[in-house]
């Protein structure tokens, strides 16, 4: 009847410090901007035009939605699969969840704190009391002076919640979880990214190898000319020199853009998760790829909420500010309630039999009246680590604002560039055209002819640089508005 009704009178105690207010700061998340636009950065209306691949006009649309595998807007079925080859190979993504499964089952863990710990146990002793005592400590006539002990207990132990620094220690647990989850995505939605960038990047040393290739070709024919010209005197061996100079010019620019091709490779098949000697077959070229037409613009408002780091950032400030309350709880008083009940026998088979029972009920408050101010210093330092919470979110904040800032910056300037860059190199390969037929019927000289080819070499690797980074930029606004990750199954991040 006792241990019942201490029961009780112990979970009545629970539920009074379960209902009670938790001290410290009562988390809100942080007011979003209310910026409706970039400042001077495009947010509206098309891009230019230039004819070629990658020429087309791209429209930005305010509030368009982001879809989750963002990278099938190049219309690349081999893109595709390596973007989800890399989703499914790359360590990165398995550590990821593996640090998702780890905080949740912490949390999980966590949780029991709000609840009493119940202990059993079982004893059992040997024993041999003195002979030569005034007292026998048995009570039993000194027949025998050894003895056996059994005792069986339950013992249970709580500590109430009055103040609320288990419930916010649980509240900073949860926002840890929260925060490892963001961290998850901003992985998935970064390594998708960095396989579009890295394709585009091939793409583009491909296309500056085969550029500078064609160029090399022609130069090498015109060396020939040279070289018979020279022969029968009608150039001098100084003009030969200068044009077999400019064609190892060109040829030494081969080897760097070779060597960042390997390296290219070498990069993406890392980035699927595979050792070196597994690269993967597909390659790629940029006129393989399709520029997409339609550009999302979301809102400063929205993109936080896109965005996994500052979703990120706002858990690690939710972490902070219950931490808050954890130290100011520390500081109050500490109640603690004991409880133990078993049986204990001389013989094992006379456990729980009459008599043989014992319960004992007990209840502490602890407050700690001086330790060299260290409790009051740690709750400064909570308070210390909300307000650089704080601070890191801002700062999250501005800079994904920037990223989406400068990418569209980049986008208007890149469709601007491509467009002079074609235009460039439409009236340079006219030029050069004409120039060579003019010098093969002795109306130019050479180094008129020279000067023609220098800028058709130039900008040949011009166009082929603009429209890459056409592609590069577009991947990385879908990456700086926050992949599409909030349209992907929602056991992609479990």
């Amino acid at each position: 009847m006792g241990v019942s009704m201490s029961l009780r009178v112990i979970m009545a105690i629970s539920a009074v410090a379960l209902a009670g207010c938790a001290v410290g700061p009562n988390f809100h998340r942080p007011a979003p901007p209310q910026d409706a636009d970039y400042g001077s950065a495009p947010a509206q209306g098309a891009t230019a035009s230039a004819p070629g691949s990658a020429g087309n006009a791209q429209q930005f649309i305010g509030g368009m939605d982001i879809p989750g595998q963002w990278w099938e807007l190049f219309q690349s079925p081999k893109l595709s699969a390596l973007v989800q080859q890399a989703l499914k190979g790359n360590p990165s993504i398995d550590a990821a969840r593996a640090s998702l499964r780890q905080a949740n089952d912490l949390y999980k863990a966590q949780r029991g704190s709000l609840f009493p710990a119940v202990q059993g146990s079982f004893g059992a002793q040997r024993a041999k009391n003195p002979t030569e005592t005034l007292a026998n400590p048995t009570s039993l006539p000194q027949v025998n002076p050894y003895y056996n002990l059994f005792t069986a207990q339950l013992s249970l132990s709580y500590m109430p919640d009055v103040f609320g620094g288990t419930r916010r220690s649980l509240e900073a647990s949860r926002a840890q979880l929260e925060a490892t989850r963001f961290e998850f995505v901003a992985t998935y939605v970064t390594l998708s990214s960095n396989v579009v960038a890295t394709a585009v990047q091939e793409a583009a040393l491909r296309g500056e190898i085969a550029a500078t290739g064609r160029l090399l070709a022609l130069q090498q024919q015109l060396t020939e000319t040279v070289q018979r010209q020279q022969s029968i005197g009608t150039v001098s061996n100084a003009d030969l020199l200068q044009q077999q100079s400019l064609e190892a010019q060109t040829a030494a620019t081969l080897p760097p853009l070779q060597k960042q091709l390997g390296q290219t490779r070498d990069a993406l098949t890392a980035l699927l998760g595979r050792l070196p000697a597994q690269e993967p077959t597909e390659t790629f070229h940029l006129e393989e790829l399709t520029l997409p037409g339609d550009l999302p613009v979301s809102l400063p408002s929205k993109v936080i909420e896109q965005r996994p780091d500052v979703r990120q950032a706002e858990e690690n400030l939710h972490t902070a500010s219950a931490q808050v309350g954890v130290a100011l709880a520390n500081m109050l008083p500490q109640f603690a309630i004991t409880a133990d009940t078993g049986s204990a026998a001389l013989e094992i088979g006379k456990l729980f039999s009459p008599y043989t029972g014992f319960w004992d009920l007990g209840a502490s408050l602890t407050q700690v009246l001086f330790n060299g101010g260290a409790l009051y210093y740690r709750h400064r330092a909570a308070n210390d680590a909300l307000d650089q919470a704080a601070a890191e979110y801002r700062a999250t904040v501005i800079l994904a604002c920037q990223n989406v800032a400068d990418t569209l910056r980049a986008l208007q300037a890149d469709a601007d560039a491509l467009k002079a860059d074609a235009e460039a190199d439409r009236a340079a390969k006219a030029s050069f055209d004409l120039a060579r037929q003019q010098y093969q019927n002795g109306s130019m000289s050479l180094v008129a002819l020279l000067n023609a080819e220098q800028i058709y070499q130039q900008a040949e690797v011009a166009l082929v640089q603009a429209q890459a980074s056409r592609y590069a930029d577009t991947a990385g606004l879908f990456q700086a508005l926050g992949g599409g990750w909030w349209n992907l199954p929602e056991a992609t991040f479990q």
